[in-house]
This record gives structure tokens, sequence and C-alpha cells, in this order.
């Protein structure tokens, strides 16, 4: 027993004396942290020249960012730093609680600690998943699908990891953590996508900083980009000589090696391309990583990849080079739109019987999609009810109050009406109930990959898979089977070029892709047109229009 307290007391001198030699962040990652494969030891600035800056800049900063390039240790070292040294509680932020930020606390954080004693003497409880406990300073470790896990958690240091694929309009919610805190620090990063969204709008917004390195060659300052830095060697990525591929100097053509790459990026340094009063953006690419994922030939087989699949074109641009992208045909182009106008304006007169569909998405506004369902005679054999009609857009508008869509259903005699189930929950429902069997209200689920239609038991309301009827619903602007009047208003064409289709992998390795949308534009009218082709089944269904009468 007591030479386990003079061991403890030993052990608590010697971790004093080592928090008074920190000078600062990256000083303390290099004598607290211990890492693992594929650079084992003390944490070393050797392989990640760059993340000095990163480490110890006090204000807020964001980092576009290809994988492999180190920066998610920098965000963890400054979490560690800040919850050790400034002894502030920390906010660690992922896209979701299950399985994000679970395996975060078991794939970083729990081997962070095994590696180092230091730290794993500095946290006192760690068996909660989401929190974890230092003393009388927490780490929180959260997902930002749910808002109720962003609630009640005061924060000094707030780290957004995975930026864009985060729940963004919740974003705003874990930035108030931050109030009332004396120290406070806000760190966002991300493998960027599309452009005018998460961490794009963020860098823009920011220094827009680049790493520039002396050549070894000609000694002028330079940087790595693609393609300019990086030559091609071979036919395809089955081609031997891939393996000649390089990196090269943009300004004199010298070929850079891959295995010296910490020797002269060693003394590099960020160049901002523009001042921001707001927060510093650091920019990186796979072009300068050492890991062996980013060698020359492993790029060279991703380029000649890229040629031929979607997805893996995303990736190149997304997580090689730390870029926005969109493969070509990812969204609806004002081409596409111009092709589906017709010589007809809004609101014309409708025979009585036809069959009329409507969708409604919410908002601020109550965004409303008017369809007149025409029967497509050459399709006959097909079975799929949404194949053997075209829809024709009579009317796009919004509302403010639900109680408006009691006239509009009335007015245009509709057979059903699809209406999104969030935020306003209760007043869709009581809408539903006013028509009972004409309006549902629809969650939207993802990975089914059909356009089945799950229905509630008991309650009007439906589950749909957004991506399979987006596929159709956007499909139908780029065949030109759906028809819109000359007039359509301006906002219902920006909403609708707002989607982008992302191509990706599931945890099989199977091609899937989801629906990504900006900040730029809202893109309300195009889930409101998507909500009306859902409608159309439960229309056909009726069989004949039956009139609504006003509730009593």
């Amino acid at each position: 027993m007591a030479a386990s307290i003079i061991k403890t007391f030993a052990q608590t001198v010697s971790n004093g004396l080592r928090r008074r030699s920190i000078v600062d962040c990256y000083n303390w990652a290099t004598k607290c942290r211990i890492m693992g494969k594929p650079f084992p030891g003390p944490y070393d600035k050797k392989y990640f020249p760059w993340a000095v800056e990163m480490h110890n800049y006090e204000g807020d900063w964001c980092c576009k960012k290809a994988a492999q390039v180190g920066i998610t240790e920098v965000a963890l070292n400054r979490t560690f730093y800040t919850i050790d040294i400034k002894r502030v509680d920390c906010l660690y932020l992922l896209p979701s609680q299950t399985p994000d930020a679970s395996n975060f606390s078991a794939g970083r954080f729990d081997p962070a600690l095994e590696m180092s004693s230091y730290l794993s003497d500095l946290f006192s409880d760690v068996m909660n998943v989401g929190h974890k406990r230092a003393g009388s300073t927490n780490l929180y470790i959260r997902g930002t699908r749910s808002r109720s896990q962003l609630k009640s958690i005061p924060a000094g240091l707030i780290v957004f990891d995975e930026l864009d694929e985060m729940t963004q309009k919740n974003l705003s919610l874990a930035e108030e953590r931050q109030a009332g805190q004396m120290y406070h620090q806000m760190i966002k990063l991300s493998t960027p996508t599309i452009h005018g969204t998460g961490i794009a709008i963020e860098y823009n917004n920011s220094t827009k900083e680049h790493f520039f390195f002396k050549c070894p060659s000609c000694s002028r300052l330079t940087e790595l980009i693609y393609p300019e830095c990086f030559v091609l060697c071979g036919e395809s990525y089955h081609d031997p000589r891939t393996a000649e591929s390089y990196i090269q100097c943009k300004e004199c053509k010298a070929k850079l090696h891959h295995e010296l790459k910490h020797e002269y990026l060693s003394i590099g340094r960020f160049v901002e391309s523009t001042k921001s009063s707001t927060h510093r953006g650091f920019h990186i690419n796979g072009l300068y990583s050492s890991a062996d994922l980013r060698s020359p030939q492993n790029i060279a087989e991703k380029v000649f990849k890229s040629k031929i699949d979607p997805h893996a074109e995303q990736e190149l641009h997304n997580s090689i080079l730390g870029e926005e992208h969109e493969v070509k045909g990812a969204r609806i182009t004002s081409a596409d739109l111009e092709n589906c106008k017709k010589d007809y304006k809004m609101k014309p007169t409708i025979n009585q019987g036809a069959i009329i569909t409507i969708g409604v998405d919410q908002g601020r506004q109550l965004h409303v999609i008017i369809n007149h369902w025409l029967l497509v005679h050459n399709v006959s054999n097909t079975t799929d009810i949404n194949l053997r009609y075209r829809p024709r857009v009579v009317d796009a508008f919004t509302l403010i109050q639900f109680e408006e869509l009691d006239d509009v259903l009335r007015r245009w005699q509709a057979r059903a009406m699809v209406i999104d189930a969030n935020p306003e929950t209760r007043k869709a429902l009581e809408l539903a109930y006013r028509f009972p069997g004409i309006v549902h209200l629809c969650y939207y689920g993802d990975g089914v990959k059909t356009r089945n239609i799950t229905k509630w038991v008991n309650e009007p309301k439906i589950t749909a898979d957004r991506t399979a009827w987006f596929d159709l619903t956007l499909g139908r602007f780029r065949s030109g089977t759906i028809s819109l009047p000359s007039d359509i208003p301006l906002d219902y064409l920006a909403h609708v070029k707002e989607p982008v289709r992302m191509p990706g992998l599931d945890k099989y390795g199977n091609p899937v892709a989801r629906y990504v949308t900006g900040e730029r534009v809202a893109d309300h009218f195009a889930h409101a047109q998507n909500y009306a082709e859902i409608a159309l089944p439960f229309a056909v269904s009726h069989g004949t229009t039956e009139t609504i009468e006003s509730p009593r």
C-alpha cells in the first residue's frame, strides 16, 4: 500500500513538472501522445509538418482536407491539451452518435489512452461512450443527428469532425454550447463533398491558406496541386507502369520523391490567400501525404478508376484531392428544365375526374406542388403506376398556414396529398384527420433502395426511400417526362437544381447513392415535387375522384 501511494505521488509530481514545461499545444503533443501505426512512437511533426500551426493557433480555424493527412489527430491533440492544460470542458462532434461517436470512442480515444500512460492517468472516468471525465473537466463525444444530444452541454472547445456528413440544421444549436464560456475555440474539419455546403462554405469565408515549401531542385516557393504536380504513367489502373507515376515541382518540373516528402516539406509554411476577420482556414490535399495509401502509384490507380467509375471519381476529388466535386449528371441543369417547359400557363382548366396529386414540403413556409397526371398509352405492359403516368405541373406556390391547405385540397379536388411529416407533425396530423384517406404524412428513409412505400398501422403516415424516389422524380427532368408551365416560378427552378446525387458504397462495398443539398439555395420545391410523385399510387388506388367536402 505504501509503495503504491509513493508511486502515485511521484507520478503526480512528474505530471505537474511536465505541465510546467509545456509552452504550446504541439509541445504538449510531443511530450504526452504516443502514436501507433503507421508512424509509431511519440507524436512528431516529421510526417505532418503542416500540423504545427494548427496545433498552436488559439483562435477558430477550419480545415478542408484530404484523408490520411493527420488532421483528426491534430483536433484530438488540441482537445486533450485543452482539457489537461486549460482545464476547459470540450465537445467533440461527429456525424452520428451510432456508429460514428461510438467508433471514435473505441477506435481513437481508447487507443490514445492505452498507448499514452500520461493520458491514462489524466482521465478518471472513461466508461461512458459519450462522456469522459478528467477530474472536474469533461469531454463530451456526440453525434449531430439528434438535437437532444446537443442540449445542456457547456463547452469551451468544440470540434466538428467530418462537418459535411453532419446534420447541418443542428449545427447552430451545437455552436450555442459556447455561450457564456470565458475560453472558447471552434475547430471545423472535413473532407469536402459539393460546392456550397459544409466545409466549402467555412473555407471560402476564411483566410484560405495553402501549404508552401521550397522546391529542393529550384529553391522556389511552391505548393502541390493537381493535376499540375502529378505525372500520370500507364494506360489503365491494371498497367504496371502506374508505378512510374510521380509528383513534380510545378515551377521547374523536377521530380519530387514520395519517400523524401518529410525532408522537403519540413520547413514549409501556410500562406493565406485572403484576409478574414472570423477564422483561419487551412487546405491540405493528398499529394502532401507520406502514407503508403497516398503514394503516386496508388493515386494513379485512383485516377484511372475515376475515368470509368462515378464513385471512384467522387472519391478522387473529395478524399484524395480534398476538393468539392460533382460528377457529370449529378444535378438537374437549366437546360433540362427548359426542355420540360410547355406551351401552357399555371392554373390551367382541368377536366373533372382528372388525377390530381399534391406534394407539400415543410419549412418556414409550406411549399406546394399540384400535379395533373396523364396516362401514357405505350407503356401499358408495366405494373409500375408511376411509369404508366406522366406528371404535368399545374401550380407551384407557398403558404403560411396549414389551414390554407384545406381550400387547396377542395379547389383542386385532389385524390391524394403527401406532406412532409416534420417539423410540424401535429399540424400535419390534424390536416390528415380532416381529410382521411387523402392526406398522408411522409417520413424519409434511406437504404431500402426501392420505391416500396411502408404504411403505418392505423395512422395516416408512410415511410419512403428518399434516394429511390428522388431518382424517379428528378430523372423525369433529364428524360423530359414531366411538363412544366411556361410561367413556372423561378424559385421552383432553383430548388429543383439544388439536390446533388452523390455516388458511394455501402458497408458491403455495393454501389449506392445519396442526395446532398448545398446551403446557398433551398430545395423545398424539389421535395414537394417528390411528395407529389409519391402520392400517385394512393391517388390511382382510389379509382375515381370523390368530391372533397368542407369539414363539418
